[in-house]
């Protein structure tokens, strides 16, 4: 039965089980899930078809205020995602989105069918977990792959592939969902692909746990590719590698930086502790809590800081990346246009801080940092007692009182800002 299907089926209850059943022999060890729909809070399938006029255009700020109080239901997740990640222009009809899906499902094709020529395991229902290219750069196993070029590139990339494999082996193996080897498979066809088309970054370990739930959620293998490229194009700078650093140091700067201003008492504690420059929220900020949360909190997280940094020029931006860096954006906003902003994307444009590293996530960890400011003051003797306190916190986080106090946070810091300014 597909994934969609199976969705679809069980819509009518709010047994996260059903939609995510874990492997009985993992149930003891995975944490406790907190998420549950709540009729009247959340975004349920009825709500989400409503907000649709005639012609299919979507009354976004309707859909916001639902997410944000309450999450999506688990039967309509996939699609819902697809609006919050850009994918689609909340304005554009029915008509507009089923051509432009079908433009982007015939591009995925023909990117997969040009990796296919190198590596036919792609798109077999199967995977790779052994080195394909020997330290020398020829195929370790002639008959995997057909190489044909020294093109460095195609090198570099079969070079990722059995990585992608020994990571999609260790995802999500609490879920049934990855006990069919041709979900595993697709997980790692969508990011092979994207680490074919990403010249520049490649893959990276920690992208497998981005890309998993939109493999679970979104049923045709080439929406999901398109909905992990628009999620990566949030966080894509995180995993940028260089020989002496990771591009989410960056972020850990910025979280330096919001809890200097918003409490000088626990980083200057950090501080003398050697751990002013934050690597123990490294984690956090890679894989968006992942590790922190049950998968089905994870998603409901993830759904609610989508909602919260909603801005309805996404579309826009990615689709025409220079045509949006040229609009001006304008704190002057009427407060209809600003209901089609999230909540935390709208405290930023009232103040005028558009800052690129500013992510809700980041005050998401700041939020937790200040939930253990008593006992990291008072028994952390060292980085390590730190990160020992912050992983206590493995399911005993709520994630919508931790968004809640993350935006609290941030209207703390930006007042700051502005005042000395």
């Amino acid at each position: 039965m597909s994934c969609c299907n199976f969705l679809m089926k069980n819509s009518g209850t709010t047994e996260l089980n059903d939609f995510y059943p874990i492997r009985p022999e993992c149930i003891a060890d995975v944490p406790a899930t907190r998420f549950k729909p709540r009729s009247g809070k959340t975004l349920s399938a009825r709500r989400w078809h409503a907000a649709f006029d005639g012609e299919g255009r979507l009354d976004i700020a309707k859909v916001l205020r639902r997410i944000q109080r309450g999450g999506v239901h688990p039967s309509i997740k996939g699609v819902v995602w697809e609006f919050l990640l850009g994918c689609y222009d909340p304005n554009s009809t029915f008509d507009e989105r089923n051509e432009l899906m079908q433009r982007r499902r015939g591009q995925y094709d023909m990117w997969k069918a040009e990796c296919q020529k190198f590596v036919p395991t792609l798109g077999s229902g199967k995977f790779l977990t052994t080195p394909l290219i020997g330290e020398d750069g020829q195929p370790t196993d002639p008959s995997l792959v057909n190489l044909t070029t020294s093109d460095k590139k195609v090198v570099q990339w079969m070079q990722l592939l059995h990585q992608i494999g020994l990571d999609v082996v260790r995802t999500d193996r609490a879920l049934v969902f990855y006990e069919d080897e041709a979900n595993q498979a697709k997980l790692w066809d969508v990011l092979s692909i994207y680490a074919w088309m990403d010249n520049d970054i490649g893959y990276v370990q920690g992208m497998n746990d981005i890309c998993s739930p939109l493999v679970i959620l979104i049923e045709n293998e080439a929406d999901c590719y398109w909905c992990f490229d628009r999620a990566m194009r949030r966080m894509r700078e995180n995993f940028r590698c260089t020989a002496s650093s990771m591009g989410v140091q960056t972020q850990l700067g910025t979280l330096s930086q919001i809890m200097k201003t918003v409490d000088p008492k626990l980083h200057h504690h950090l501080e003398d502790l050697d751990g002013g420059e934050y690597l123990f929220a490294f984690r956090m900020l890679m894989v968006l809590f992942r590790r922190e949360f049950s998968f089905a909190d994870t998603l409901y997280l993830w759904e609610l800081m989508w909602g919260m940094e909603y801005n309805p020029n996404i579309f826009a931006k990615y689709e025409d990346p220079d045509g949006a860096k040229t609009k001006p954006v304008s704190a002057a906003v009427n407060n209809k246009v600003l209901k089609q902003y999230g909540k935390f994307e709208r405290n930023t444009l009232k103040t005028g801080h558009t800052e690129e590293n500013n992510a809700l996530a980041i005050f998401l960890v700041a939020s937790v940092l200040e939930t253990k400011n008593k006992r990291i003051l008072t028994e952390a003797k060292g980085v390590d007692d730190v990160v020992k306190i912050l992983g206590d916190i493995t399911s005993s986080l709520d994630a919508k009182k931790a968004c809640t106090e993350a935006l609290k946070i941030q209207k703390k810091y930006l007042k700051t800002k502005q005042t000395a300014a």
